[in-house]
């Protein structure tokens, strides 16, 4: 090959690598970097606080003994649906009845001993009445100088000493009335302590938990020692689900809200309800280490309404509650909304700087230099939550004011009004971007949705 040739082909390679190169960075500025958007439309929004727990009845009973014996009778089975006062288990009572037995027979005693302290008072009574009676001759006896004095002293001597014993026999009645008080009292306790041995429910409801069987032994219950639960009747007319709220989603909940409860035994069924109760203090937990810091969570009691007759104590459930509710307002989806470190001026408004003529794109400066840059009196850097519209193919930061938080959309207070085009993804190019970035749409605007 001749040297004129090799230069040819030399100049032609440089002019077609300078086309090329020419082509790319001219390509890279008009497209920028590619994005989803999503025209904001009017939506219905509900804020929603998710927990899950426990249900439970409103009203549930532990059946303890009050009287220790050995269990005769056992009426009733674990899963019974029983009435108020139904028999539900007997306890031995032969020692018992041996007590009132006893008793009544000190009773019999003291009424005995108080009919024969009223007798005396009477006879007594009769014996100050001779003895007044004869004092009086006495003395008219001896104003007619009859008798002497000792004889009228005599006279006198023995109605003192009736009227004395009077007064012993009125205090034996009185003594004979207070043991016989006691007595009744005795026989009242033993007959309560009798009385014991038959346990009855106190409420109609459903046989959660039975812990005894015929033949054993019950205690009653001690300062220290609580006793033996023998039976749990609970009350299932009345189902709660009681569940542990986060600490940051208890200021929104309230008494009165709807809440929607799913059961995980029933997955194919929906309950309603309303909260009834929210904790003021938080849920203690027990196994927590020394210094660990754990999640505070608060009880929150949702009263479930219809009839659930499946329903039993301790299921597992998800509670749904609606803690907000919003209709036809602008939404914008959750995964727009992004924080920038902007420059604000004194009322606040958002400083831009003038694009690069050509339209070129603005040149990225290190954030370190950002942040040393000294800025005119009056303007500051702060950090703003805003979403990226999208205007004449460049990506604009604006601040937004949101409220409600849905499933998938936060409700729009200020920044932004029905058909703006938000950026909303890729999530890279959303985290990336700045303000003033070129941008090339890739996606339709508007996709259905709700919530």
């Amino acid at each position: 090959m001749s040297r004129r040739k090799k230069i040819l082909i030399a100049a032609g390679m440089v002019i077609l690598l300078g086309a090329i190169v020419f082509a790319n960075l001219n390509f890279t500025r008009e497209s920028g970097a590619e994005v989803n958007v999503e025209k904001l439309q009017k939506r219905d929004l509900e804020a929603i606080v998710s927990a899950s727990g426990t249900l439970q009845p409103k009203r549930s009973v532990n059946i303890s003994a009050d009287t220790m014996g050995r269990v005769t009778s056992l009426a009733v089975n674990e899963g019974d649906r029983v009435q108020a006062g139904q028999l539900l288990l007997q306890i031995d009572p032969r020692n018992l009845t041996s007590a009132v037995q006893r008793s009544e027979a000190g009773l019999e005693g003291a009424r005995s001993a108080v009919a024969q302290s009223r007798t005396a008072v009477d006879n007594t009574r009769v014996a100050l009445k001779q003895a007044q009676d004869n004092l009086a001759r006495q003395r008219e006896l001896a104003k007619e100088g009859l008798i002497t004095r000792e004889v009228l002293e005599r006279a006198e001597s023995e109605v003192s000493m009736r009227e004395g014993d009077l007064r012993a026999q009125l205090q034996a009645v009185s003594a004979a009335e207070s043991r016989l008080r006691q007595e009744q009292a005795t026989l009242s306790g033993a007959r309560l302590d009798l009385s014991k041995v038959r346990i009855e429910s106190p409420i109609t409801g459903l046989v959660t938990r039975r812990n005894i069987e015929e033949g054993e032994m019950v205690v009653i219950g001690t300062m220290n020692n609580a006793g033996t639960v023998l039976l749990t009747i609970a009350d299932m007319s009345v189902i709660e689900a009681e569940v542990e709220v986060d600490e940051t989603d208890i200021p929104d909940v309230a008494i009165g809200q709807v809440a929607k409860i799913s059961v995980d035994a029933f997955p194919d069924r929906t309950y309603t309800g309303r909260v009834t109760e929210v904790g003021n203090s938080p849920i203690q937990s027990a196994g927590a280490s020394v210094g660990a810091r754990a999640a505070t969570n608060f009880k929150v009691v949702v009263q479930l309404e219809g009839d659930m007759p499946d329903i039993r104590p301790g299921f597992t459930c998800t509670a749904e509650i609606t803690t907000a509710t919003r209709t036809q307002v602008v939404g914008v989806p959750i995964q727009a909304t992004t924080v920038r470190e902007m420059i604000v001026d004194e009322q606040g408004g958002i400083v831009r700087t003038a694009p690069p003529a050509g339209g070129e794109r603005r040149p990225r400066r290190p954030a370190a230099a950002q942040a040393d840059e000294q800025l005119p009196p009056g303007q500051t850097r702060k950090e703003l939550e805003g979403v990226f519209l999208v205007q004449n193919g460049i990506a604009v930061f604006t601040a937004v004011k949101t409220g409600i938080a849905g499933e998938r959309f936060f409700e729009v207070v200020t920044g932004l009004k029905e058909g703006d085009e938000v950026i909303v993804g890729p999530f890279s190019s959303v985290r990336a971007l700045k303000d003033g970035d070129p941008v090339k749409v890739t996606a339709a605007p508007g996709r259905p949705g709700s919530r």
